[in-house]
């Protein structure tokens, strides 16, 4: 899918789509990579984090008006080193990256915006 979030792109989207071909990319966190970076952080915050996010992706996927093209993918979490991460920064990715995103995804759903950040934020604490 070209960039399903912006949904102001649709008609360009499908233009596209008549003349190329598509390769879906998907969030990898149960990928191999993706689980040996998490093995060599070692961080139960990283770890409680990542479980919260599959959690969510699994009600963006369900929810009719989102989709599996919105859900949340593992790159938001990658070039975190164990020397560097701590809860300030998995906070500054929650805050300035994932919270934004789904006051988008759900404009017109405060509760679900703030059930999830409560979420997102209780998971690092």
């Amino acid at each position: 899918m070209m960039n399903t979030a912006d949904r102001s792109l649709a008609i360009l989207d499908y233009a596209l789509r008549r003349r190329f071909a598509f390769y879906e990319i998907k969030p990898a966190f149960e990928s191999r990579g993706f689980k040996e970076y998490q093995a060599r952080l070692d961080n139960p915050l990283f770890n409680k984090l990542i479980s919260c996010v599959k959690r969510l992706n699994t009600v963006i996927k369900m929810d009719s008006s989102l989709g599996k093209g919105f859900c949340i993918g593992h790159s938001y979490f990658c070039g975190l080193t164990p020397e560097g991460i701590s809860e300030t920064s998995l906070d500054a990715i929650i805050e300035y990256e994932i919270i934004p995103l789904l006051e988008e995804y759900w404009f017109d759903e405060p509760d679900n915006v703030n059930n999830w950040s409560d979420q997102l934020r209780n998971s690092i604490r």
